[in-house]
C-alpha cells in the first residue's frame, strides 16, 4: 500500500466529517448535536452497566383517565398490528369490559395496565430476552422513557397516541419493514418482518449522531451519520457454533495502528505454537513471533506489528468482556467469498486502513496528516479518541441492503426460530432486561503456520 494512496484515502476520510461540521456551523451548535426528533420525555439517562443479572420490568401505577383518552388508547390497541404486535396482547376487550361495567378504579387499573404493556413492547421489544440468542446489548430506553412518566405525559397533554407512537424506532429500515408489512400476505414472510422489527426496539430508541453498525448475516458494516450511510464495508464475521460473533453495543476508545497480537493459549500450547517459535526462530522472525518462556515453563507469545499479523494494520478499541473488535486482516482476498462467516468471532473489515483513518479524524484522535503517518511507521501506536463513537453489532435477516433493496440474509446461527416462536405464545409480563446467557470469550484467530 503506497503512500500516495494513503494520502488519498486521509483525504476521502477528512471530507466525511465536512457535513457534520458544515452543519453545526450553520446552527451554532458542537457537531454531535443530535437531530431533531420527538423524545417522549426529557429525562437524562443514567449509566447503564452491562451484567448477566436479570432486572424486572417496573409495573406500570394506576393513572386516571378520562373517556377521550381511553378511546385514544383502545384506537391505538386497535391498529397496533401496524407496527408488527398483535391487538389481543394488550387485552383491549378487558379495558372494554371495565369501561361499560366497571368502577371507576377497575377502568384505571385497566388502561394503565394495557398503556404499560404498550410502552414495554414498542419501547423494549416484545421478545423475552431468553429468546435473543447471544444478545448482550444492555438497552436504556427504559431508565430514559420510564413508563411512569410516559403514561404521565400522555395524560397530562391528551396526546397517548402521540407518545406511544413517539417510541418506535426511528431508523429508517424499521420503516422500510413497516411499509412491506403492509402488503405483505405470505404467513412466513409476515413472521419474519415482524421478528426483524422487533429486533429495531432492542436496540436504544436513538442510536447517536454518528455510528457504526455491523449486520452479522448481511456481511457489511456500515459508517452512518444522522442515520445516513456515508461508508460501507465488507466484514468476515464468526464462524457458527461456539465462534458465532455475539451481539453487543460497546463503544470506540482509541484506534490502534499496526496493533501487535498476543496469541491465545489455545494456540500457544493447544496448537503447539509456543514450542515451535522457541525452537525455529529463523521461520519465527520471518512470521513476526516473539516468545517468552517463564521459570514456570508458562510460554507467551506476541506477533508483532508487520504485514503478516493477523490483526492487520489496525483495530479498533471497543473493551468489552467478550474480547471482540472490529480489525484488518492480512487475509483480504477473502472478502471475495460470498459465505463470509470465517472468523474466530471478532469482525475484520474490508478496508480497514481508510476506516481507522476515518474514525481517527472524526474522533478527534489524529487529523489526516498524522494518520496516514502514524499508520506508515510501523510501530504500535494506540491514539486514543476525544469523542468516542458507538458501535452495533447487530442480526438482522431481513434489512435494507447496502443499496436500499429489502433483501433478505441467511440466518447463519439460527437466530430466528426463538424470536418466531415467542410470537407465537402470549406476550410474558415481568421480562428480564438483560440476558442471562454466559459472555463467551472469542479467541481471534487467524493462521499460525
Amino acid at each position: 500500500m503506497s503512500l500516495n494512496y494513503l494520502q488519498k484515502l486521509a483525504l476521502g476520510a477528512a471530507v466525511l466529517v465536512v457535513p457534520a461540521t458544515i452543519a453545526a456551523q450553520d446552527a451554532g451548535a458542537p457537531a454531535d448535536l443530535l437531530p431533531t426528533r420527538e423524545i417522549p420525555t426529557q429525562l437524562s439517562a443514567p449509566v447503564v452497566q452491562e451484567t448477566t443479572e436479570t432486572v424486572q420490568s417496573t409495573f406500570a401505577d394506576v393513572q386516571n383517565w378520562s373517556g377521550p383518552q381511553l378511546e385514544a388508547l383502545l384506537g391505538y390497541i386497535e391498529n397496533i398490528a401496524a407496527e408488527g404486535l398483535n391487538p389481543a396482547d394488550y387485552e383491549p376487550e378487558v379495558l372494554r369490559a371495565a369501561m361499560e361495567t366497571g368502577t371507576a378504579g377497575e377502568v384505571n387499573a385497566a388502561a394503565s395496565t394495557s398503556f404499560g404493556w404498550l410502552v414495554e413492547d414498542l419501547r423494549d421489544g416484545r421478545t423475552p430476552m431468553k429468546a435473543r440468542k447471544q444478545w448482550f446489548v444492555v438497552d436504556p430506553d427504559a431508565d430514559v422513557m420510564p413508563t411512569n412518566a410516559l403514561m404521565a405525559r400522555a395524560l397530562l397533554t391528551n396526546e397517548v397516541a402521540g407518545v406511544l407512537e413517539g417510541l418506535n424506532p426511528t431508523h429508517p429500515d424499521y420503516a422500510r419493514l413497516k411499509t412491506e408489512l403492509a402488503t405483505a400476505t405470505d404467513v412466513k414472510r409476515v413472521a419474519k418482518i415482524r421478528a426483524n422489527m422487533d429486533r429495531w426496539r432492542w436496540l436504544a430508541h436513538d442510536l447517536g449522531p454518528q455510528y457504526l453498525i455491523t449486520n452479522v448475516p448481511e456481511y457489511q458494516l456500515r459508517l452512518t451519520v444522522n442515520d445516513k450511510i456515508i461508508r460501507t464495508y465488507k466484514t468476515i464475521v464468526g464462524k457458527p457454533g461456539r465462534t458465532a460473533t455475539p451481539q453487543l453495543a460497546e463503544t470506540v476508545e482509541g484506534v490502534v495502528f499496526n496493533p501487535t497480537w498476543t496469541v491465545p493459549q489455545s494456540i500457544v500450547k493447544g496448537e503447539g505454537l509456543g514450542n515451535k517459535v522457541l525452537n525455529n526462530p529463523t521461520w519465527a522472525r520471518r512470521a513476526g513471533y516473539k516468545a517468552t518462556k517463564g521459570a514456570n515453563g508458562w510460554i507467551s507469545v506476541v506477533q508483532q506489528p508487520g504485514p503478516s499479523n493477523s490483526l492487520g494494520r489496525m483495530k479498533l478499541d471497543m473493551p468489552n468482556r467478550h474480547a471482540i473488535f472490529l480489525h484488518d486482516t492480512p487475509s483480504r482476498g477473502l472478502f471475495n467469498n460470498k459465505n463470509r462467516a470465517l472468523s474466530h468471532g471478532c469482525i475484520r473489515t474490508e478496508r480497514a486502513l481508510e476506516l481507522a483513518i476515518t474514525v481517527s479524524i472524526l474522533g478527534g484522535a489524529a487529523n489526516a496528516d498524522e494518520a496516514v503517518g502514524i499508520s506508515t511507521s510501523g510501530k504500535y501506536t494506540r491514539v486514543p479518541v476525544k469523542k468516542t463513537m458507538p458501535v452495533y453489532i447487530t442480526y438482522f435477516t431481513m434489512a435494507q441492503d447496502i443499496n436500499g433493496k429489502l433483501s433478505n440474509f441467511a440466518d447463519i446461527y439460527g437466530r430466528d426460530a426463538p424470536v418466531l416462536a415467542s410470537f407465537e405464545k402470549p406476550r410474558e409480563i415481568n421480562r428480564p432486561r438483560v440476558t442471562s446467557e454466559e459472555a463467551v470469550e472469542i479467541i481471534d484467530d487467524m493462521k499460525t503456520t
